[in-house]
C-alpha cells in the first residue's frame, strides 16, 4: 500500500482519516502540521494555519516524553535541594540591575560604550567564554562606532522586529546574518544577554550544544531526553537554544527564585539521578 503524504508538509509520519465527506471522499488530517486535505477535491477545507516555526517547535521535545519515575526522582532530589538551598547562591546577581536597565530600549540608546564593553567583556555573573573577536574588532573600529554597532545588536535580539521571533533573532546573530551590528557576538554572550534581561525567563547556561555545560547535556543528565543537534533548516541553533531553554524550565517548575537558582539546582542535580536517557525526538 502507498504511503499517503500530507499535501502542505509532505510528512508520512503520523496521517490519519479525519472524516468521510458527502460525496464520499476520504479527508485526511496531518498530526504533525494540522492540515486537512482530500485527494479529490472539495470545497471549504480548512485552510492550513501552522507556520514552519509552529511545525518544527511541535516536533521538538516535551514534558510528556519524560520517564515518570525519573521525573519522580528528580522531584524528590528538588524538594532536599530547596530545603538546603532555598536562595540561588551567586551573590553575584545582585550586580546585574544596573545591566538590565541598560538593555531596555530607551538604556540601550544612551548606553556609554565602556558600559557596553564590559558587560561584553567581564564576567558579570557568569563568564561568556572568549570574545576575542569582539574585543579585536572594538579596537579596530574605536569606541563610539563600536558601541553603535553593539546597540544595534543588542536591539535587534531583544526588541525587534518584531515579526520576527526571538529564536530566529538569535540564530542570525549567532550565525553572523548582518543586520548593521557589531561582530563577534557568540552564542554565549548572547544567551547571557537573555540571561540579564530576563533573570525569571532564561537560565544562564550559556550554550546549546557544549558537552556536559550545555542545554542539551544537562537536559539528558537530569531528564534522560536527547534533543537534536543544530541543523540548518527546522532545528536550527536559536530555536534549540530558546526552546530547551522553555523546556527546563517547564520541566523544574515551581519553588525556584529565578533562572539562576534553577539553574544551580541543575548543576547539583546532574550527577546524582542516573537514569537510562529515553528517546525524546520522533
Amino acid at each position: 500500500m502507498a504511503l499517503i503524504s500530507c499535501s502542505a508538509c509532505h510528512s508520512d509520519n503520523d496521517i490519519t482519516l479525519d472524516s468521510v465527506a458527502a460525496n464520499g471522499a476520504k479527508v485526511f488530517r496531518c498530526e504533525d502540521c494540522g492540515n486537512r486535505w482530500s485527494p479529490v477535491a472539495l470545497t471549504a477545507l480548512p485552510a492550513f494555519t501552522r507556520t514552519p516555526l509552529q511545525m518544527a517547535r511541535g516536533r521538538f521535545a516535551n514534558i510528556s516524553m519524560v520517564s515518570p519515575a525519573l521525573m519522580t526522582r528528580v522531584k524528590r532530589l528538588k524538594t532536599s535541594y530547596l530545603k538546603a538551598h532555598p536562595v540561588a547562591e551567586d551573590v553575584q546577581v545582585a550586580s546585574w540591575g544596573r545591566y538590565r536597565e541598560m538593555l531596555t530600549p530607551e538604556g540601550l540608546a544612551v548606553a556609554a560604550p565602556q558600559d557596553l564593553r564590559e558587560l561584553a567583556t567581564t564576567g558579570t555573573g557568569t563568564r561568556a567564554g572568549s570574545m576575542s573577536v569582539f574585543s579585536r574588532t572594538w579596537k579596530q573600529l574605536g569606541d563610539e562606532e563600536a558601541a553603535d554597532r553593539t546597540r544595534i545588536s543588542l536591539a535587534y535580539l531583544l526588541h525587534g522586529p518584531a515579526e520576527q521571533p526571538l529564536e530566529d533573532r538569535l540564530t542570525g546573530l549567532i550565525e553572523g546574518v548582518d543586520v548593521g551590528g557589531m561582530p563577534g557576538l557568540k552564542e554565549s554572550f548572547l544567551t547571557k544577554v537573555l540571561h540579564i534581561s530576563e533573570p525569571e525567563r532564561f537560565l544562564p547556561i550559556l550554550t546549546y550544544g557544549d558537552e556536559v555545560t550545555g542545554k542539551r547535556d544537562v537536559t539528558l543528565a537530569v531528564y534522560g531526553l536527547h534533543l537534536p543537534k543544530a541543523e540548518p533548516t527546522a532545528m536550527q541553533i536559536g530555536r534549540l537554544a530558546v526552546w530547551s531553554n522553555d523546556l527546563l524550565l517547564e520541566l523544574l517548575g515551581e519553588g525556584f527564585t529565578d533562572a539562576q537558582h534553577a539553574s544551580e539546582f541543575l548543576d547539583w542535580a546532574k550527577d546524582r539521578v542516573g537514569e537510562t536517557a529515553l528517546s525524546a525526538v520522533r
